[in-house]
């Protein structure tokens, strides 16, 4: 493993904002680190860094413990989400600033300034000023800043987290295609699901300073850990239920479940996709109190008599009017019983 944390734990006034975490990223992989404010992702970053010591446990970079190695030895680079770009230097200066420092030679410098900028997406961009860049073009120049040393990490501390929501979609997909034509092993902090599961390889949920669950975005996503990790996600249908052989008696009935599925007192995610609307004599009776477009879908919030509300999710024209009442089917094949 390029990078490894045993049992890394980070204390602060007395509690474990980081606490006995154990992790590893292999060469050439992107995890993203996901979790709500004061989860411990940030420390997390920190502490790989050489910002934040630990006060117990290790952090290994090729196998060599980096305990009391300096931030600027380890041979990590860090990009942070306010860019931290030097504004009396232009573009130029701010992308050689690391080659400089490891004594790079002038001629050398510039044409490595050239490649990485050429390949961020600011050719001949060197001579402009800091100032006169857009929120995206200084991203970009923060990351070429980042690359120039060739790290054998390149860490992202809510890389995209001041960009607009189609600028931060567009430049998600190219530092995609940018890391895996580099090869670069990267260790991302985000609370953006969204950038999170476009950006990675494996995606890391994060809660009171430990890890909640770790896997691809699509495991983390079909099969949440628990109903935190499915809440996180944006999965309000979750509810305590009995599992009992393929059923699932629940606060909104009898729900399908899927053959195989862990028995007993359990907690059950039905996604939005799985609330098929019907006539309301023939399903759950609720009624439609709110309705929000999503761009794709509706998204509809449904309130049964004496249970939790529901969310649906429905094309626009099969969307039901605010106010009136549907009947709800439960789709098995959207329903997951989480461990």
């Amino acid at each position: 493993m390029l990078l490894s944390l045993d049992a890394a734990t980070v204390r602060l006034g007395g509690r474990a904002v980081l606490d006995a975490v154990g992790l590893d990223v292999a060469e050439h992989e992107v995890v993203c680190v996901l979790g709500p404010s004061g989860s411990g992702k940030s420390t997390l970053l920190r502490a790989v860094a050489g910002l934040q010591p630990l006060d117990s446990g290790r952090v290994l970079l090729d196998g060599r413990e980096q305990t009391h190695v300096p931030a600027h030895k380890r041979g990590m680079g860090l990009m942070f989400q306010d860019h931290q770009l030097f504004p009396q230097r232009d573009v130029g200066a701010n992308v050689a600033f690391g080659l400089r420092m490891h004594g790079v030679a002038k001629d050398e410098r510039d044409a490595e300034v050239g490649q990485l900028l050429e390949l961020v997406g600011l050719p001949g961009a060197a001579r402009r000023a800091v100032a006169s860049l857009s929120g995206g073009e200084q991203q970009r120049v923060a990351l070429a800043r980042a690359l120039a040393p060739r790290p054998q990490l390149l860490m992202l501390d809510e890389p995209l987290g001041q960009l607009d929501r189609s600028l931060r979609e567009r430049l998600v997909v190219e530092l995609r295609e940018l890391f895996g034509r580099l090869g670069t092993t990267v260790l991302a902090v985000t609370h953006d699901q969204g950038e999170a599961f476009a950006l990675a390889d494996r995606v890391v949920v994060m809660r009171d300073g430990r890890i909640a669950q770790s896997g691809t975005p699509l495991e983390v996503w079909q099969r949440p850990a628990d109903a935190f990790v499915a809440r996180f996600l944006g999965f309000d249908n979750v509810v305590g239920a009995t599992v009992t052989g393929a059923v699932a008696d629940s606060p909104w009935g009898k729900l399908p479940v899927p053959d195989g599925s862990a028995q007993g007192a359990r907690t059950v995610l039905v996604r939005p996709a799985g609330i098929r609307l019907v006539a309301a004599d023939q399903g759950l009776p609720c009624t439609v109190t709110a309705r929000t477009f999503r761009g794709t879908h509706v998204a509809v919030r449904l309130q049964p008599e004496r249970a939790p509300w529901l969310e649906a999710a429905c094309a626009l024209r099969d969307a039901p009017e605010l106010g009136g009442v549907v009947g709800v089917e439960f789709d098995v094949s959207e329903t997951v019983v989480l461990d």
